[in-house]
């Protein structure tokens, strides 16, 4: 899944290239990917892109104070066109979701694979009206978001700080792969609680949440959309290193697995040595 270096990067990309454009055309290959109805998708058509920004994991192209947004999901990706094709799309016969024309011919496609479809694409006067935005907690590279309101967060929250760190409504942006590395970077385990953590955690924590996604970040600028998903998977320590060296420690990376999802630690470097209890073979995690 995009997280937020990807999507920054992407929101990069996009406004060194649609801005100042024309939309001169908008294609829906899934009406399932829509999830709003008024204003439609071609009162889009006509009007320039005057910005692109990004809300935690959205992305929100300004088309002339019209917006539209979206969300890629697990299996999502943009396609970017320097020339769009000429044939049109045709619903349900392949992985685009939607397509945007631009009136120098470029373009990008909204694509999804598998059958789990989680795309999600919105046509909104303001992004506050998609509820997705508009329970975002703090986006965590702002510039005003500092230590003081970071353990505000975490402060009394029985909760392990992994689905903290993953939880949109408290920090906007951060998925299963940063919140394994961010981890990994504070030496924290991931079922730690979050309202247990030392001051001294607590700060370790919101270091390596900063300089991990500022580091990601700096890596993904300037990349093309296509070269962004294998920047990511070279930048991880330990997220999808399953049985690989730790590169800070040496030792094995392990993994913990659950119904739809898995995240990756080092014993050395989090837990003490300790190996946490699969899901798959224990009902309890330790």
């Amino acid at each position: 899944m995009p997280e937020l270096p990807e999507v920054q990067a992407l929101v990069d990309f996009l406004g060194g290239r649609a801005v100042g454009r024309v939309v001169t055309d908008v294609e829906l290959g899934s009406i399932a990917v829509l999830k709003t109805f008024d204003p439609p998708p071609d009162s889009l058509v006509g009007r320039p892109v005057d910005g692109v920004h990004r809300h935690g994991k959205f992305v929100d192209l300004d088309v002339d104070g019209t917006h539209l947004v979206f969300h890629l999901a697990r299996a999502g990706w943009l396609r970017w066109y320097e020339q769009v094709p000429a044939t049109r799309v045709r619903p349900g016969k392949s992985p685009i979701a939607l397509r945007v024309r631009l009136d120098d011919d470029s373009g990008f496609d909204l694509t999804e694979a598998g059958t789990r479809k989680g795309l999600a694409a919105y046509v909104v006067p303001d992004p506050s009206a998609v509820p997705g935005i508009a329970s975002l907690g703090p986006d965590p590279l702002a510039d005003d978001f500092g230590p003081e309101q970071f353990a505000a967060l975490l402060e009394g929250r029985r909760t392990q700080v992994k689905g903290l760190l993953r939880d949109q409504s408290v920090l906007a942006g951060v998925g299963n792969a940063y919140s394994d590395e961010v981890l990994h970077a504070a030496r924290l385990s991931p079922f730690a609680i979050a309202a247990t953590l030392t001051e001294e955690e607590v700060a370790r924590l919101y270091e390596a949440l900063r300089t991990t996604l500022n580091a990601a970040v700096m890596a993904a600028e300037g990349r093309p959309a296509a070269e962004l998903k294998d920047a990511k998977r070279a930048g991880m320590n330990v997220h999808g290193r399953t049985g690989e060296a730790c590169p800070v420690c040496g030792d094995t990376v392990r993994e913990v697995s659950f119904a739809d999802r898995s995240l990756q630690y080092c014993p050395t470097c989090q837990t003490g040595g300790k190996e946490l209890a699969d899901r798959r073979m224990s009902r309890l995690l330790r």
